[in-house]
């Protein structure tokens, strides 16, 4: 298991934009910074009052590096932001009255002495005000996990200030476990000032991520915590290997996982990580419940010149004590109906978002690899469109008034034996114009049988494999549900009786690979007729 410098998440504070301080530091405030202001005589501006800032680093002396910005929250101030600096640590600055964000990192040329920061998130600034930041008043952020071997690979903590209907953030970010904190000046209001704390490790065989929140009157002086195998939830993360990828068809090679908490209005910014680990491979990471839902992206592995495979798994629920698995890249690959994907008619435009390459855990990828793929909408049977590429994000203009449709799609993958070949899938269904924007009754079929690491079955035993249907026809919809198998690619099949919401496949010999189809109707009358060849192999 190796770590990899973690990757931008989908969000602005995913990519913050930081200038390194010595120390492995870098600090963010929360406005677009304004110009620098120096300890030489200010000039007096009407409405305006001179704030005086002193610097003094832990020995009580003038620290050898510090960076201080002032932000305005609330007042004609509102959203100003100043970095008044001068080399004799005293530094003032010209500001309208108000409410302002003071933050305030010192450090010194030694990596190991780390960074104090300083936050003052109640600066009321109504007079010639004289503050002063000393590095003696802060206490060391010391959390740490179950594991004591585990290496820091860097951490985040961000501070969100509200007033007067306006918030206010600042963050510092590090690449070393060597922060101290400390709060400065009065309480704010209560409830007025948020808080988080993430730090991320890495072991031999996965990592952890460690975050907490807060919310109060004061910021942080110091945090200590030492992190309990009882308090934290596990994600299991198997990568499976994917015939088509690590270049020469071998499906070995290196995927990344980039994990973080969910950004959202309760959960907060964040700072995320990456590890990396070889596929086919597992690895285990340790989180912490408290920090709400976590965002995972999956990168498989990518033959050289190729586009990047993802897959995003955002708000996963995670609870102490308990284990959650993805697997990435198994079997059964087919068409899955989860998030925002299926089809609508808006008007006389029908737009269909199909994903026919899920991997066997439902993850759609971002760039699914494929040698053809065919697309065809048919109106009363007469072919209307015709496109090649898949029926992602496809859009069709039909003619007005009702009429009944069939949408059909076909991908080919050569070369991914035991990792479905080929899907075939078409649906039924009858449709006219809307006023809005409106679902069309379209379902598939996921089977999910309990595969080997490997991705195969053991050969001549009966097989589970349980059946779920997505989409118009779940949850009870279902008129008739066939399923099928196939030991020779598709040219014979075998009906296999759905009991339970499962089939039992009689597996053939080692080396074989077996084929599923499904045939439904809902209770509608909408059908489906889909084909997985080489769905699974035997070994």
């Amino acid at each position: 298991m190796t770590t990899t410098s973690p990757l931008p998440r989908r969000s602005v504070l995913r990519a913050l934009t930081v200038a390194a301080a010595v120390g492995g530091a870098a600090s963010v405030s929360g406005s677009v910074p304004g110009s620098a202001a120096f300890a030489a005589e200010p000039q007096t501006e009407p409405g305006t009052h001179t704030l005086t800032i002193r610097h003094l680093g832990r020995d009580g002396r003038v620290p050898r590096h510090y960076r201080t910005s002032v932000t305005g929250i609330s007042g004609p101030g509102a959203g100003r932001s100043e970095q008044p600096h001068d080399a004799s640590g005293t530094a003032s600055v010209r500001l309208p009255g108000g409410r302002y964000l003071l933050e305030s990192s010192l450090w010194t040329d030694r990596v190991a002495d780390g960074t104090d920061w300083i936050v003052q998130p109640r600066l009321d600034l109504d007079r010639d005000t004289t503050v002063t930041v000393d590095a003696r008043t802060t206490l060391p952020v010391d959390v740490t996990p179950p594991d004591g071997l585990a290496a820091f690979l860097n951490s985040g903590m961000f501070i969100e200030v509200a007033h007067g209907g306006a918030t206010r953030m600042t963050s510092i970010v590090k690449a070393t476990p060597t922060l101290r904190t400390a709060h400065l000046g009065p309480e704010a209001e209560a409830g007025s000032v948020k808080q988080w704390y993430d730090s991320y490790w890495t072991t031999r065989t996965g990592g952890y991520a460690l975050g907490r929140t807060f919310s109060g009157t004061r910021v942080l002086t110091g945090l200590t915590h030492h992190w309990t195998a009882g308090e934290l939830a596990a994600l299991e993360l198997r990568a499976a290997a994917r015939p088509d990828a690590g270049g020469a068809g071998s499906g070995t090679g290196t995927a990344v996982i980039d994990l973080a908490p969910t950004v959202g209005p309760a959960a907060g910014p964040s700072v995320g990580a990456s590890w990396s680990l070889p596929v086919p491979g597992t690895a285990t990471l340790f989180v912490t419940p408290g920090r709400g839902r976590w965002d995972l992206v999956y990168t498989a592995p990518v033959a050289p010149g190729a586009r990047p495979n993802r897959y995003f798994v955002d708000g996963i629920a995670v609870r102490a004590g308990a284990t959650t698995v993805h697997t990435f890249d198994g079997p059964v690959v087919g068409p899955a109906l989860t998030g925002r994907a299926g089809v609508e008619r808006d008007g006389d435009t029908l737009t269909a978002d199909l994903p026919l390459l899920a991997d066997g855990d439902g993850h759609v990828p971002t760039a699914p690899s494929f040698d053809t793929a065919w697309a065809g909408l048919y109106r009363d049977g007469v072919l209307l469109h015709a496109r090649s590429g898949g029926l992602d994000r496809a859009t069709f203009t039909v003619p007005p008034g009702p009429a009944p449709y069939r949408l059909a799609a076909t991908v080919a993958r050569r070369g991914a034996t035991g990792a479905t070949t080929r899907v075939s899938a078409s649906w039924t269904f009858r449709s006219a114009t809307t006023a809005d924007p409106t679902p069309v009754p379209v379902s598939v079929v996921r089977f999910s049988p309990g595969l080997g690491p490997d991705g195969t079955a053991p050969a001549g035993s009966p097989l589970r494999v349980p059946v779920t249907v997505q989409g118009a026809a779940a949850e009870g919809r279902v008129r008739s549900l066939t399923v099928s198998m196939s030991a020779d690619g598709g040219r014979s099949w075998t009906v296999l009786p759905v009991q339970e919401g499962a089939v039992t496949v009689p597996n053939p010999v080692a080396g074989t690979a077996v084929s599923l189809r499904a045939e439904l109707t809902d209770t509608d009358g909408n059908t489906l007729d889909q084909t997985l060849v080489d769905a699974y192999r035997t070994g």
